[in-house]
């Protein structure tokens, strides 16, 4: 199951272009709790993508939200991200 939801995560942030996407399933670290015992998933997103060029982290996380937010917040229940603009 949470390789299915990996990559429908990898499926939506195709649309950034990523240079560097790394996705983690952190499901394990929130065992008990309300969100998990339901079904819904924690990852952990680290992505480097041209499009963040220019915008603050703020900006940067809030595109990646947009861009699963119909996966929120079932079957993805949390994200934690790591934004960065590829060096050149």
């Amino acid at each position: 199951m949470a390789e299915n939801r990996t990559e429908l995560i990898r499926e939506r942030l195709q649309q950034l272009n990523p240079q560097t996407l790394i996705i983690e399933d952190q499901s394990h670290l929130h065992a008990g709790h309300t969100a998990n015992r339901e079904g819904a998933s924690h990852f952990k997103v680290s992505i480097a993508s041209a499009q963040f060029k220019g915008l603050n982290k703020i900006a940067q996380q809030r595109l990646v939200y947009a861009t699963v937010a119909d996966l929120m917040p079932y079957p993805i229940h949390a994200l934690v991200l790591e934004t960065q603009v590829p060096q050149d």
